[in-house]
Order: structure tokens, then C-alpha cells, then sequence
């Protein structure tokens, strides 16, 4: 499949959602988009079972983690649900968790958003905020409620880039805007993991995973959002497509990692 594809492959996991009285596998087209605009190919992957992974794994050449509507289930770092009207998705839990684990583990890119943030440090032995809102000194990171999305998108706070990190080599700036739609966030931060950026009031806004042999990069706001037009995107997603690039360059090699 790689010799026929002239871009790399990346993995966008899926969402579970019913629509009307049937389950169905979605992906935002921006995601997608996305993955477009990295200079690569994308590809949808429904829910797959655990002896799946590895046969995904050894076609990619990245993995694209979107946002959701959904939340991390809380069982996963050990708590029980705080606002059980927010939906849940555990059918994408039950498989991204290992997906990230594994394709870190092997060094595959991994560029991750906003519930993908949330899912990585989650798989990697983090903890969320389930209500950033009702923690203090915390702001409300959600968005406006009943907005159309040019609003809802809009840049909304600075985060301050920290020094010496893989998006400050990317960004090369100390701060820049961004926008800002989640309700949960990074609690207690995994193992293994460097932060990269933090909002005003200390929220982790990107992170990458420093004990990972491979790129990674894991974003709490939206870069996708109309990507096209925002330099800052267009230099992240640039630094994804270069990676997985590269990955691809050297998938042949017979010194590659074997999948755990």
C-alpha cells in the first residue's frame, strides 16, 4: 500500500455517534483537512479491535488524534463521572488508549488535539480536570454557548511557549494566540511527558512526550481551525508532515522498531 500512495498515511481515529436510530463513525472534514494541508493522506479508521492496532500501525506513517465533543472516560484515571450529561465516547477509549501507547512506543508522528491531548496523557498514566471551570485559579476554557463557530473559534487568550521545547523550535516565538473550547484538561501530567506551552492562569496547553523516540506534539486548542490562513498552524501541521515524511523515508529500512 505504501508504494502506491505517493503522500504518507496518516491515522485519523474515528468518533461514535448514533445518528437518528444508528451508530455511525465520524471524523470533522477540518481534521481531515488537516492532514491535507500537512502535504499528506488521510485515512479514517472506524473502532478496531486490540490485534488490529499493529497491522494500522505498521501502514501509517502518522497518527492525526482529533477533538470531540466527547470526554476521556474518567474511569481511565480513576474517577467517576462528574457531569454525566456531557457525552462520553468509550468505544474510541477502548482502542486509542493502546493506539497511542503503541505508536509512541515505535516512534511514529503522533499530533494530537484537544481530546487527543486529553487522551495521551490519559494513556500514559495522566489525569484530567473534568471541570476546568470550577477550579480555581482556573478560567473557563469553554466556549461561548449558542455562537456560531466563527465566534466559538476565535482566538481567545496567549499561550506563553515554553523555551528549549519541540513547538518552540517549531513556532520560534515566545507567545502567540490561540482559541480556546474545552471544558477539561491536564490534571496531573504522565510520566515521560515535557510541557510546552501553558494558557495565563497555568493551564497545560500543549505538551509533547519526551521519553518517545519519534515526533510528537499534543495541542489543547483547535490548529485546524481554518488552518490555511493561520501561520502558526500552517507551521506545526508543516512540522507533522515533515515527520511523517520522514517516517515513511525510513519504513523500509530492515532496522525499524517492532511494534510491542
Amino acid at each position: 500500500m505504501t508504494a502506491l500512495l505517493p503522500k504518507p498515511l496518516v491515522l485519523v481515529p474515528a468518533c461514535n455517534r448514533p445518528l437518528g436510530d444508528h451508530p455511525f463513525h465520524i471524523a470533522g472534514q477540518k481534521y481531515v483537512d488537516a492532514v491535507r494541508l500537512a502535504g499528506c493522506t488521510p485515512l479514517i479508521v472506524p473502532t478496531a479491535e486490540a490485534d488490529e492496532i499493529p497491522g494500522l500501525l505498521a501502514l501509517a506513517d502518522g497518527v492525526l488524534l482529533t477533538g470531540s465533543p466527547s470526554n476521556v472516560h474518567p474511569s481511565h484515571f480513576g474517577e467517576e463521572v462528574h457531569d454525566p450529561s456531557l457525552p462520553l465516547d468509550p468505544a474510541r477509549d477502548a482502542w486509542t488508549l493502546p493506539l497511542i501507547r503503541q505508536a509512541l512506543a515505535i516512534g511514529l508522528p503522533l499530533f494530537a488535539i484537544c481530546r487527543g491531548t486529553q487522551e495521551t496523557n490519559v494513556a500514559l498514566g495522566g489525569s484530567l480536570h473534568q471541570a476546568v471551570q470550577e477550579v480555581g485559579p482556573f478560567q473557563d476554557h469553554r466556549a461561548p454557548g449558542g455562537q456560531p463557530a466563527d465566534v466559538q473559534y476565535a482566538d481567545t487568550h496567549p499561550v506563553q511557549v515554553l523555551p528549549g521545547g519541540r513547538l518552540a523550535q517549531i513556532v520560534d516565538r515566545d507567545s502567540f494566540q490561540v482559541n480556546s473550547l474545552h471544558g477539561q484538561a491536564v490534571n496531573r501530567l504522565a510520566p515521560g511527558l515535557r510541557v510546552e506551552a501553558v494558557a495565563p492562569d497555568g493551564i497545560v496547553e500543549a505538551f509533547s512526550v519526551e521519553t518517545a523516540p519519534g515526533f510528537n506534539l499534543c495541542l489543547q486548542w483547535h490548529p485546524e481551525w481554518r488552518a490555511a490562513g493561520n501561520p502558526v498552524s500552517m507551521q506545526l501541521l508543516s512540522a507533522f508532515g515533515d515527520a511523517a515524511r520522514a517516517w515513511r523515508a525510513q519504513r523500509q529500512t530492515p532496522h525499524r522498531n517492532p511494534i510491542p
